[in-house]
C-alpha cells in the first residue's frame, strides 16, 4: 500500500448518495468514538487526514479515501444510545445499503475497545460479515491503555466473547504509539488486494 498518495474523497451521508463500487475497499467498523479515524490517519501516516473528535458519534458519513489503486472507507460508528430514533434510522440504511449492493469490499477491519467486552453491536457486525463471506480482522485498539498482563488477559477474553467468530480471524492489538502493529494492519491489506 503506497500511503504517499492518500487523499480524502467523498463523504456519504444517505444510501441514495453513494456511488458504484470502482476500486477494491478495505473498510473499518466499529462502535462510535473506538478509533477508527485515529487508526486510519496512523496507517497513512497523517495527523489529520480523517477526522477525530472526542465526542462520540461524530462520523455520521461513509467517507472514502483513495489510496492508489484502492479505497480506505470509514464507516460511521454504531452504538451511541444518544443519537436520535431517525439518525439510528438512517444509520441503518446507509449501512445495509453499503454492505449489501455488491461493492467491491475485500476486508473489514472491526474495531473493538481493548478495555471492555466486545458489544451486543460488535457481535451483530461480525456475525454480518460472515454470513455475508466478507473477510474480517478484530482490531483491539487503545492497547497503550493496558499494561502486559491486562493485555494478555484481555486477549483470551475476547476469543470467548466472540467464540465461533473468532475462528480463523486474526486478532490485533492495535496502538497509535506502536509500529509493529501499524505494520501488521499494512500487511493485511496487501494480503487484501494483492489479486484485485
Amino acid at each position: 500500500m503506497k500511503i504517499q498518495n492518500a487523499v480524502f474523497e467523498k463523504s456519504f451521508g444517505t444510501a441514495a448518495q453513494l456511488e458504484p463500487s470502482t476500486l477494491p475497499e478495505i473498510c473499518f467498523c466499529g462502535r462510535s468514538n473506538v478509533g477508527k479515524s485515529s487508526l486510519i490517519n496512523k496507517l497513512l501516516g497523517r495527523k489529520s487526514l480523517a477526522r477525530v473528535s472526542s465526542k462520540p458519534g461524530k462520523t455520521v458519513t461513509i467517507n472514502f479515501y483513495r489510496v492508489g489503486e484502492l479505497r480506505l472507507v470509514d464507516l460511521p460508528g454504531y452504538g451511541y444510545a444518544k443519537v436520535p430514533f431517525a439518525e439510528k434510522s438512517r444509520w441503518s440504511e446507509l449501512m445495509e445499503s453499503y454492505f449489501t449492493t455488491g461493492r467491491r469490499i475485500r476486508h473489514v477491519f472491526q474495531l473493538v475497545d481493548m478495555r471492555h467486552p466486545a458489544t451486543p453491536f460488535d457481535l451483530s457486525m461480525l456475525a454480518f460479515l460472515r454470513s455475508v463471506d466478507i473477510p474480517y480482522t478484530v482490531v483491539l485498539t487503545k492497547a497503550d491503555k493496558l499494561n502486559r498482563t491486562e493485555t494478555a488477559d484481555r486477549l483470551t477474553r475476547i476469543r470467548e466473547e466472540l467464540g465461533d467468530l473468532a475462528d480463523g480471524t486474526e486478532i490485533l492489538p492495535f496502538s497509535v504509539q506502536n509500529a509493529d502493529s501499524v505494520e501488521a494492519l499494512r500487511e493485511i491489506i496487501d494480503r487484501s488486494t494483492d489479486f484485485c
